[in-house]
């Protein structure tokens, strides 16, 4: 039993040797021309981005690729020489898997690096991000399921396997639509958004009820930053099959509203001049809208709306406030007394012509 055993450390010692050699090789040989190669480019130079993503992959892929070269040429009786060699190869498609998928998220950093937000294109910037992080996740679920797909045909009962699902795709095909239905209709969903653009990264939606940014797209769902700093989850067929409000669709900027409820007899002239005082000093005013209108009436108290404009929503509801502080401020100054009150009258019973008590 020794004697086999020595035989077969004997048969293996020069190539193991000679793959240990040839790999540490490979992997000095692949960081020298690494560290040069980032020497002699820009950080932010194209190749360098593709390089910089995909360095570690793309050693772990020439290092197995020189270990596959050894075992090739290694003699055909060596123990375990197949197991290695089917180890080998299965790790090397792993790494390719991963070296595309790096270099498929490169190509969209890229994109997004090549188009930055400028102050007169940042709507197309943002299409053109959000377009590709939906298209770099798509190609990348592809590339991981092919690469998946190709490592377990080296096994072979496996391919057994898929020869028998492949006799059986029709029945097989309808089962896998039905239980990946909900997968499936994302990743169309997500599609469908990408190539319409309802909203796109950093887009301002009210989602039911929620004021959020669009702060995440992956290939399923989105994630949305709510103005607390809450995280909204949500699927992307919702919003193929639901209304929402995108507030920055072409433009960024928004009317803003205040109502108050003011007494019958409240003066309107020095209301419309403290309103337009407010605005000139409020730093989030875009000079472009400033109106006051009577809306609404009814038995105690008439409804003044105050509509102004600002660059954006977040400016926008800071000019609500201050607005509607400054105001309700001025009233309780200069007009409490046309303040909202609820008006009565006391009957007196015993004067003649008053109307009588309800009777017991």
């Amino acid at each position: 039993m020794w004697d086999s055993v020595e035989a077969g450390v004997s048969a293996w010692l020069y190539p193991a040797l000679s793959a240990v050699i040839s790999v540490l090789l490979a992997y000095i040989g692949f960081r020298l021309a690494l560290g040069v190669i980032r020497r002699l480019t820009r950080r932010k130079a194209v190749p360098r981005l593709f390089l910089d993503a995909s360095a570690r992959a793309l050693g772990f892929v020439i290092c197995l690729m020189v270990l596959n070269g050894v075992l090739e040429a290694a003699p055909e009786d060596l123990a375990f020489l197949p197991e290695l060699q089917h180890l080998a190869t299965l790790l090397l498609i792993l790494s390719l898997t991963w070296a595309l998928v790096r270099c498929t998220s490169a190509i969209g950093e890229v994109i997004v690096t090549l188009n930055p937000v400028l102050e007169n294109e940042w709507k197309r910037a943002r299409k053109v991000e959000t377009q590709t992080r939906f298209l770099v996740r798509g190609l990348n679920i592809l590339i991981v399921i092919l690469g998946l797909g190709a490592a377990l045909m080296t096994f072979e009962s496996v391919r057994h396997v898929g020869g028998s699902l492949l006799a059986s795709a029709g029945v097989g095909g309808i089962i896998l639509g039905f239980a990946a239905r909900p997968v499936l209709g994302n990743l169309l969903a997500g599609m469908q958004i990408a190539l319409t653009q309802p909203f796109r990264i950093d887009d301002v939606l009210n989602v039911q009820g929620e004021w959020c940014w669009v702060e995440e797209v992956t290939a399923t769902y989105v994630v949305l930053r709510v103005w607390d700093l809450r995280r909204l989850i949500v699927p992307l067929q919702w919003f193929i099959e639901n209304p929402f409000q995108n507030w920055s669709r072409n433009a960024a900027d928004l009317l803003g509203t205040v109502f108050l409820r003011v007494d019958y007899t409240m003066p309107l002239f020095p209301l419309r001049e403290e309103f337009a005082r407010l605005l000139r000093q409020a730093p989030q005013w875009d000079g472009k809208t400033e109106t006051v209108q009577v809306t609404d009436s009814d038995d105690t108290t008439i409804q003044v709306r105050f509509l102004m404009s600002a660059p954006d929503s977040s400016q926008t509801w800071d000019l609500r406030c201050a607005v509607r502080e400054g105001l309700i401020t001025f009233m309780q100054e200069n007009y409490p007394e046309y303040l909202p009150r609820i008006r009565a009258r006391m009957l007196d019973p015993e004067q003649p012509g008053e109307l009588s008590p309800p009777p017991r």
